[in-house]
């Protein structure tokens, strides 16, 4: 308990899935914590739910392609709780299983803006707020492990591959200034998300996610709570000499 004590959060896409186990863990753990999502319904719900846990968390709509309302709602975060050290950028969405060259621009622009200019956003208006806070801070940001390896749908390992390698700038561009950057790898996780996916399979879910579990060396699928867990050893002191890395969390999915 107590591991991120005193501490303010701000987790985008906490609506559902990585975004809202991370979000509880960290309010769990003692964090004041920003849920932000477009999900008002679900993210309302998240907030509502931690505080009557007994924790602190309080809801803001926030679209993280646009840069007005990312600029608002880090300014409104700041002005309530009145400091901030962590930001866990987990607002994303899957891409379009396809080759290059039939793939949109409109197909290309909306996963890159979502993933990739969304976590540039955040960072940018984070950023000057952990600053001025005077405690240090940690950014974690959610790739995937298609973000590391190549793939069929090559805007999202792109997206993916590209968070990747913010972070590692932003790491060696921080780290004078006690604010540290690194990237979170999830494989395949049980989120909502995924189990969406399992309704177009010809034999049912529980086909779907027995051939998963059959490719993935530890046998069995992760879970939000699986991937939270590693956000919270970085956000807080635990990984103080840590910057710059990648932690991936897949059962061995991508080193086989």
């Amino acid at each position: 308990m107590d591991r991120v004590k005193g501490k303010v959060a701000v987790v985008t896409g906490a609506a559902s899935g990585i975004g809202e186990a991370s979000a509880r863990l960290l309010a769990k753990e003692g964090a004041s914590v920003a849920v932000t999502d477009i999900d008002d319904r679900n993210g309302k719900r998240v907030a509502e739910e931690i505080t009557k846990a007994g924790g602190v968390a309080e809801f803001w709509h926030m679209d993280v392609t646009r840069e007005q309302e990312v600029e608002q709602t880090f300014a409104d975060v700041f002005k309530k709780f009145g400091k901030l050290h962590i930001l866990v950028n987990s607002a994303g969405i899957p891409g379009y299983p396809k080759p290059t060259h039939e793939t949109t621009s409109a197909e290309w622009d909306r996963v890159i803006n979502i993933n990739l200019k969304g976590t540039f956003l955040c960072v940018k208006y984070a950023v000057p707020y952990i600053l001025k806070t005077k405690e240090g801070g940690s950014v974690v940001n959610i790739s995937s492990m298609l973000g590391l390896i190549g793939g069929e749908d090559p805007v999202y390992h792109a997206s993916k591959g590209g968070v990747r390698l913010m972070t590692k700038s932003d790491a060696t561009i921080y780290a004078r200034d006690n604010i540290r950057f690194n990237s979170v790898h999830p494989g395949y996780i049980l989120t909502p998300l995924f189990r969406g996916f399992s309704s177009r399979h010809p034999g049912g879910p529980e086909a779907f996610f027995k051939e998963f579990e059959e490719k993935i060396p530890m046998g069995r699928l992760g879970t939000a709570e699986d991937v939270a867990n590693g956000v919270l050893f970085l956000a807080s002191d635990e990984s103080s000499y840590i910057t710059g890395s990648e932690l991936v969390i897949d059962g061995a999915m991508s080193i086989i």
